[in-house]
């Protein structure tokens, strides 16, 4: 098997200076699309403080934003889930520069190097694709991000069942509050519940999906 020198095409003055462009360029992408990630979590954040606002209103108002606001949440999650995707096409390829490029030429001893490092990320820019799946994607923006929020509305749609517009004496009377139109209070909460536990499985399996490195290729680490 062939050294890590000898995989390595030896680049002149010309072809360094061209690779510090590149890396400035993914820089510039990830950042581009870090920035767009953080604009849908807002909206999202934005959109439950409307929810809250109108159902916490009085205690009259009816808890029903809170619910329906599930569905914008949803909206936005998986929006920036597929923004997440290109996002990490990105960073994985300045990764990767800084990794097998920028380090060995900072370290003053060896540095272990994956051979063919160069192939790797010119067969990258040659046949470019996502890096990660959407599922994998969806629980990573769940843990980041998403499972506060969807804690928060949960929580808040609780809160006000459980106060408004009395305090609750039974199970009986919270059963009827949550009741909407045809659906028995006790098909609400178990869909609530479903809700969360269905997001919480993804992140878990997202977590479990990250640590084996399953179905993902250099560049992405």
């Amino acid at each position: 098997m062939p050294s890590n020198e000898d995989s390595r095409k030896t680049l002149n003055a010309a072809e360094i200076g061209a690779v510090a462009h590149l890396y400035r360029g993914e820089v510039y992408r990830s950042v581009i699309w870090r920035t767009r990630l953080d604009i849908t979590t807002n909206w999202a954040v934005v959109t439950l403080g409307v929810a809250l606002s109108i159902s916490f209103s009085s205690p009259e108002a009816s808890p029903l934003p809170l619910i329906l606001v599930g569905i914008l949440i949803i909206f936005f999650l998986m929006l920036e889930a597929r923004r997440y995707r290109f996002y990490n096409v990105f960073r994985a390829r300045a990764r990767w520069l800084e990794k097998h490029f920028y380090a060995p030429m900072l370290h003053d001893g060896d540095l272990h190097l994956e051979e063919n490092w160069q192939q790797v990320l010119a067969d990258d820019y040659a046949h470019p694709q996502y890096h990660i799946g959407l599922l994998a994607s969806i629980g990573r923006r769940i843990k980041r991000n998403y499972l506060w929020i969807l804690l928060i509305q949960s929580l808040a749609y609780a809160g006000k069942i459980a106060v408004h517009p009395t305090p609750i004496q039974s199970v009986d009377e919270a059963l009827a509050r949550t009741s909407i139109g045809p659906l028995p209070g006790w098909a609400v909460i178990g869909g609530g519940l479903f809700y969360i536990l269905s997001w919480s499985c993804i992140a878990l399996w997202s977590s479990h999906y990250d640590k084996k490195g399953l179905g993902i290729s250099a560049p992405t680490q």
